[in-house]
């Protein structure tokens, strides 16, 4: 048997005047962990849409429930975390629906879901890949589950066949001498190629999305730009949504066409990139916007930052989560009441109450 890549399942085209519907939904998403210390509300109340073809950036600094959100999306938050409420919607056909948030985690729906429809890009490819195993077998072995689930009345495919598209995979990727590299180990490779094989893994059975949670952090500056490179042309190549993860709003203009800003697991502001860059409405972005170094900088000035810190998560303060650190804070009213996400403009939307009244408090 010939070995053929999997049949190109993506739509894509990007959203906004098209009329699409979202490849994904998530509606007012609570993720909390119970511990014996308090409960920490990782992600509360988050909601947006993935279209066909669109990369949506999610930033914000560390800890702000990014990861966590995503890990929601693929039924992975760990004991003592769960999903408290809210909805995720996969829309994987015109005529097929799946609330993710009804599914087992261990469950077959989920799990064929899992890896197939919605794959993962780890921070760390080190520690996502067996030390024991090749790093080829351990895409060819993913390969061939998926290949079973959907071709369960088709010809089979072979290790050899599957072993043909990972090679196929790793050209796609950028990896040099590709056939010798499928039988090495993931410590035998560098950083950059292991970050290639992680790409390859996830693309290998051409999911509808792509969460990418920080592909860049743990690589050098050049071997960045050429992931992000590669992630740009391979999203257009396979036509796939992808969600990217990252704190580097820098990374963000590069990629992304629709970015949600987070702030202690709540959307502080979502919109298209360009309007997110060129006209920041909430406060904590503009802050965001003014601490990344540029071009023109003066020499020797100290960059802007950010006032005091992230607060811990068991002492989240009342009202606005960013009222303590927030320059144009409304006494009386921000430390008060939480704003609700309303539209500021026609682009774009913000949680803030310089835009909206204690009416859109949520």
């Amino acid at each position: 048997m010939t070995a053929q890549p999997f049949t190109d399942r993506t739509s894509g085209e990007r959203h906004g005047g098209t009329g699409l519907a979202p490849l994904l939904s998530v509606r007012d998403l609570r993720v909390s962990f119970f511990m014996d210390e308090g409960i920490v509300r990782a992600v509360d109340g988050l909601s947006f849409d993935v279209y066909p073809g669109q990369v949506l950036g999610i930033v914000g600094e560390s800890g702000c429930g990014k990861s966590v959100a995503m890990k929601a999306v693929l039924q992975l938050v760990e004991p003592p975390g769960r999903i408290v409420s809210g909805k995720i919607l996969f829309h994987p056909a015109p005529d097929r629906t799946v609330d993710v948030t009804g599914l087992a985690p261990r469950g077959a729906p989920m799990r064929a879901i899992r890896g197939a429809e919605i794959a993962l890009i780890p921070q760390e490819p080190m520690a996502a890949f067996s030390p024991v195993h090749s790093v080829g077998d351990q895409i060819v072995e993913a390969i061939l589950l998926h290949w079973r689930q959907w071709r369960a009345d088709g010809p089979p495919l072979t290790r050899k066949d599957a072993r043909q598209i990972t090679t196929e995979l790793f050209q796609d990727v950028g990896i040099s001498m590709p056939t010798q590299r499928l039988d090495a180990y993931s410590w035998q490779l560098s950083g950059g190629l292991r970050q290639r094989a992680m790409i390859a893994m996830a693309l290998s059975c051409k999911p509808r999305l792509l969460i990418a949670d920080e592909p860049t952090t743990a690589i050098d500056v050049t071997t960045q730009a050429q992931v992000l490179n590669l992630l740009r042309d391979l999203q257009r190549k396979y036509r796939t949504s992808v969600i990217f993860i990252t704190h580097d709003l820098g990374v963000i203009a590069q990629i992304a066409h629709e970015v949600v800003v987070m702030y202690l697991g709540r959307v502080m502001e979502q919109g298209p990139v360009d309007s997110i860059f060129h006209d920041a409405k909430h406060p904590y972005t503009r802050a965001l916007l003014r601490a990344i170094p540029g071009l023109q900088a003066t020499p020797r000035v100290p960059l802007p930052i950010i006032s005091g810190s992230i607060p811990h998560p068991f002492n989240r303060p009342a009202g606005c989560p960013f009222h303590p650190r927030c320059p144009e804070i409304v006494r009386g009213v921000c430390d008060q009441r939480v704003p609700a996400l309303r539209p500021v403009g026609e682009l774009q939307q913000a949680s803030c109450f310089l835009y909206h009244d204690m009416e859109a408090a949520s």
